[in-house]
């Protein structure tokens, strides 16, 4: 099932059907030429295989926008069949792959709330919440002179992601981190 809409109202994470694959978007830009009519060139990544391509719609073009299930999830517990996930109304369980969480695994610790996306009765991919707590389980100490130039350092959080932290963030403290951008935020309280 699927909904036509104009190129020019694609916007980044919208999932729609190019050339009858799903392809996620990644970004959208309007360009609007000194000649000629404007037009979107869209960057997105196909679901399925998992290559990038850049394409060029005229903006009044229509483009087929697929209609996604959404499904409230908690993520349980990692194992040789892969991410489980159990639906927090029903209480059914489901595995996902690595390669088709992408990388949302760098963020997903247990009794994290996510929502899937499914398409067709299969799991497309998942919505993390905009920002997570995460414990950094490795980091240099803080140096006598870290508040003099003021610059980050590497952490390594309990899920095995590295991001850079403020000098006087230390081991085992939780941190927020964005999860659209991969960023510390701040320490959590």
């Amino acid at each position: 099932m699927a909904v036509n809409i104009n190129a020019g109202s694609i916007r980044p994470g919208m999932v729609i059907m190019y050339n009858k694959q799903l392809c996620r978007v990644m970004s959208m830009e309007t360009v609007k030429p000194g000649k000629g009519g404007a037009y979107a060139q869209v960057k997105m990544r196909n679901i399925i295989q998992g290559n990038q391509q850049e394409v060029r719609f005229r903006t009044e073009e229509k483009v087929e926008r697929a209609v996604l299930e959404q499904t409230d999830m908690e993520y349980l517990y990692e194992d040789a069949s892969g991410y489980c996930f159990m639906n927090v109304e029903t209480y059914e369980q489901m595995f996902m792959s690595k390669d088709a969480l992408g990388d949302a695994v760098d963020y997903l610790t247990p009794n994290t709330k996510v929502r899937i996306e499914f398409h067709d009765g299969a799991p497309i991919g998942v919505e993390l919440p905009r920002v997570v707590e995460l414990k950094i389980v490795k980091t240099e100490p803080m140096m006598k002179t870290a508040t003099i130039t003021n610059q980050n350092k590497p952490a390594t959080l309990e899920t095995g992601k590295v991001i850079n932290v403020p000098p006087f963030v230390g081991e085992g403290e939780v941190v927020r981190v964005d999860t659209a951008e991969g960023r510390y935020l701040e320490r959590a309280k």
